[in-house]
């Protein structure tokens, strides 16, 4: 008796028939341009891409000198902490280096502070510390002022503007750096993850916008999502167009 087990047996890469054959073909065309738009892009931002530092770093580099040789000046320490704040002010920062940050921040703050100011700043961020701890939440209206009086004060010393949202996270480093001496590995660090968060790879690719937002993030967040649909709706429409033409030939597999 002829034996018929593998008569159901598909193979995506030996295809049998000639319909088989085309579509894993045509399969094998849509990936390549899906992971041709997807890796080339990357590839391509590596290498017409050149790392620009932020401000601020350039700032943090006019200063690290006098910072890091132990003889800081009232200005140097204002830059110091200013530019620190830049990267503070930032989504997500990896959690040892937001300890090392909050500690070289609050050290700048409180060596910049003059005699009246650093009783007052003592003050301030002993006051918060302790409605952080004992009131009902963020809404308590002396948490709220404790805050908001911190924030106000070290602000004014650093020169942020009302309307920057760095300063919005004034208090909560504060409270959770140390005032004391810094630490020498706090200070590497620090400079570590300056360079890591203030320099980026920047080109026409990302400096360039297109419906409002920078090139580069449009077509990672937009352009290949409609692109990966438009392929799948090409290979049903493909796939349709080709049944209809072999049942109008007749063609039987």
């Amino acid at each position: 008796m002829e034996n018929n087990q593998n008569d159901f047996h598909v193979s995506f890469f030996k295809p049998v028939t000639n319909k088989a054959r085309r579509n894993r073909n045509m399969i094998i065309w849509l990936v390549a341009i899906w992971a041709t738009a997807v890796f080339g892009f990357q590839i391509l931002l590596r290498v017409v891409g050149e790392p620009v530092p932020e401000p601020s770093y350039e700032s943090f580099v006019s200063v690290w000198d006098q910072i890091e040789g132990g003889e800081p000046g009232r200005s140097d320490l204002k830059t110091f902490g200013h530019s620190v704040l830049g990267v503070l002010g930032k989504v997500y920062i990896q959690q040892d280096y937001k300890e090392a940050l909050a500690n070289s921040f609050t050290w700048s703050v409180f060596q910049m502070a003059e005699e009246e100011e650093l009783a007052m700043l003592e003050k301030l961020l002993a006051d918060f510390r302790d409605k952080t701890e004992t009131s009902d939440g963020i809404l308590d209206p002396e948490y709220i002022m404790a805050r908001d009086a911190l924030e106000s004060k070290v602000a004014g010393m650093l020169d942020v503007a009302d309307e920057d949202p760095r300063r919005l996270v004034i208090p909560f480093m504060l409270a959770k750096g140390d005032p004391g001496q810094l630490a020498a590995s706090d200070l590497e660090m620090t400079e570590t993850a300056m360079e890591l968060y203030l320099i980026h790879n920047r080109s026409f690719l990302t400096d360039t916008r297109f419906l409002g937002f920078p090139f580069h993030y449009f077509y990672s967040a937009v352009f290949l999502l409609i692109l990966f649909i438009g392929l799948c709706w090409a290979y049903c429409v493909i796939t349709d167009r080709r049944e209809a033409q072999d049942q109008a030939l007749g063609v039987e597999y």
